[in-house]
Formats: C-alpha cells, sequence, structure tokens
C-alpha cells in the first residue's frame, strides 16, 4: 500500500511547507478540540521525536485554546490498540509518531474515514485522504552536523550509529556521512566517518530505541575505535551515549531531533551540536488547520528552507553551506 518514506520524499522535496508563526488566540469553540497523540516506545519524554512532537500539542494548548491527550506505546503490539483508544476518546485529530507506526495507522484511517490523522515521518502511495504524513529532509540539517563533526575533530574520526535500520534513521546518516565528505573535500583532509556505508545503506544499529546500555556500549565501541564525536539516531538510546561520552571526556556528541542542550541539560557540556527536526513546528501546524475545518492535505515536508529542518549551533561557514544545499548545488544524500 505504501512506498518507503525516503522514495516519497525525493518526490516531493519541492513541497512548501510553511511554519507558520504561532500567534492569536483560541478560536471559537477550540476548547472541544481533542488534539492526541500515540508515542513510540521511546515515551513522552525521550528527549526526541516523541517529545518534539508532544511540544506541538502543548503549544496548541496554549495558544490555541485546544485541549491535549497521549497515551504512550511499551511494544509495537501497543499500537494499534492505542490508537483505537484514542478513536474512542473522541479526538479530533490524532498525531502517531515514527514509521513503525505506519501499518497501525494505515489500518485506523481505513477503518474510520472521518477520523483526521497524521503520521510523523511516514507519507503513504496512494495517500489517504484523511491523513497527513509528516516528513522532514534531515539529510540536509544531518549534512550540516557532518560538517562541523569534520571540522572539529582531533582523532581524524567520527561516529554515527542508529536504532533500527529504517529511512528515517539512516537519512540522518546519510547526510552526516556526506557533510563529513564535504569538508574532506574542500580541505583536503581525510576525516573518516565509523558506523555507517551509505553505499550500502548498512552500518551499526543498536535493534532498538530504548536501551540505554546499548547507547553506552556502542558509543564506547567506537571511541575505542578512535571516534571522538558519535551522532546517535536511535532517540532515547542516544542518552546512553551521552553518558559513556561525559564519563570518558575527550569526546562530543551530536543530538538528534531537538536541542540536546535543552532536552537534555545534564549533558549540555559535552554536546557539540544538535540536528533538528522541528516536529513541534508541523504538529501545531496541523492542529491550527484542523481547528479551522481544513487538512495540510496529504504531506508537510520540512526543509533547511522553510526551518522544518536544521541545527541548534551554529559554526563557520554555515551560511554558504545552507544556501548550496538549497539551491541544490551540494549533495546531501545519495
Amino acid at each position: 500500500m505504501h512506498k518507503k518514506f525516503s522514495t516519497l520524499l525525493a518526490l516531493t522535496a519541492g513541497l512548501a511547507l510553511v511554519l507558520a508563526a504561532c500567534s492569536g488566540g483560541a478560536a471559537p469553540g477550540s476548547a472541544d478540540f481533542l488534539a492526541c497523540q500515540v508515542t513510540d516506545t521511546g515515551g513522552i519524554d525521550d528527549a526526541s521525536f516523541n517529545q518534539t512532537a508532544w511540544a506541538g500539542v502543548e503549544m496548541a494548548v496554549a495558544q490555541l485554546g485546544v485541549e491535549g491527550s497521549f497515551v504512550e506505546s511499551n511494544e509495537q503490539a501497543d499500537y494499534e490498540p492505542n490508537i483505537n483508544a484514542m478513536i474512542e476518546q473522541g479526538c479530533d485529530l490524532i498525531i502517531t509518531v515514527g514509521f513503525l507506526m505506519g501499518d497501525a495507522t494505515a489500518a485506523a484511517a481505513t477503518a474510520n474515514p472521518d477520523q483526521a490523522f497524521g503520521i510523523i515521518d511516514f507519507a503513504y502511495d496512494p495517500a489517504f485522504s484523511n491523513v497527513t504524513g509528516h516528513v522532514f529532509a534531515t539529510d540536509q540539517a544531518a549534512f550540516l552536523a557532518g560538517y562541523h563533526a569534520a571540522a572539529s575533530t582531533q582523532t581524524g574520526a567520527v561516529g554515527t550509529f542508529g536504532g533500527i535500520n529504517i529511512p528515517p534513521v539512516t537519512v540522518f546518516m546519510d547526510g552526516f556521512w556526506y557533510g563529513v565528505q564535504y569538508y574532506n573535500n574542500e580541505n583536503g583532509t581525510n576525516v573518516q566517518v565509523l558506523g555507517w556505508d551509505p553505499a550500502a545503506q548498512d552500518g551499526l544499529f543498536t535493534g532498538n530505541f530504548d536501551s540505554l546500555d546499548d547507547g553506552r556500549a556502542f558509543a564506547e565501541s567506537l571511541m575505542d575505535e578512535g571516534a571522538d564525536i558519535i551522532m546517535p539516531v536511535a532517540g532515547p538510546v542516544g542518552l546512553g551515549s551521552a553518558a559513556a561520552i561525559q564519563e570518558r571526556g575527550n569526546a562530543w556528541l551530536i543530538g538528534v531531533d531537538s536541542d540536546w542542550t535543552q532536552t537534555a541539560p545534564e549533558y549540555a557540556g559535552i554536546i557539540l551540536n544538535s540536528v533538528l527536526k522541528n516536529m513541534n513546528q508541523t504538529v501545531f501546524q496541523h492542529i491550527e488547520s484542523a481547528l479551522g475545518g481544513s487538512s495540510p492535505g496529504p504531506l508537510m515536508v520540512g526543509t533547511l528552507e522553510n526551518d522544518g529542518v536544521g541545527v541548534a549551533t551554529s559554526f563557520a561557514n554555515m551560511q554558504a553551506l545552507i544556501d548550496g544545499i538549497v539551491a541544490g548545488d551540494i549533495q546531501t544524500a545519495p
């Protein structure tokens, strides 16, 4: 029923997403509007995509006067019953979080054609009339992080690993690798990327998004191999990596999805940068549209150009890189 996110994102990269500034009071009757979120197994406070998406609901509660509700999934088997529970609760819009929720969301959308849904990191082909996919060109922002890492490493090696080998994860790793290579080509250096091969689309994966022990072990292994900057793309698993880096010292971490100096402030001292996927903005915009009785359409696409993605910390030459990426002159993915 659906193609992979990466294929559809390539076809829709030209779509513009207007990430509107949040303003104005509550719309008439907005207190009767219930915006709901179903998390994946990372939980609502994962310092990553679930938490960032929920921040969009909270923003709508504060600025639009709607009500918000969430339910957490402890395992993948919870996805379908949790979505159905939200339907029974009377949610006006249900946001499901993550690529792995694609099948459960599709089943619910088919069975409930009058129920509005949004899903983070998934796009359907053919599209559902009652589902909006929130997708992000995170390779563009991760490219910036890779360039920054290559410019900052003292060992000449940087590393990355993912939770599961799925497109919303590997798109970060692609961009990171390409950013390092671009720095090498521009500066005559040979910074190595450990943990990912974009040609083979294979690398290091923990196989989950929740084990802090795995995050610690993978970071320690990469540091043992010489990496002094590591980008975990595995939700809260990365918190285990941050702990290992903080304890060992002489290394840095690149956060993903949100600004980790804010969502994991206990590790602010070892955060080099964070790759931002501004799901809070797309979720807010989706709620605002639904509250007004309309739909954003089948896709919302976040890019560097519309501030749907970015990095938390600026660095030398960054604007020139952004300009080149937006113009299509710099390659950020295979």
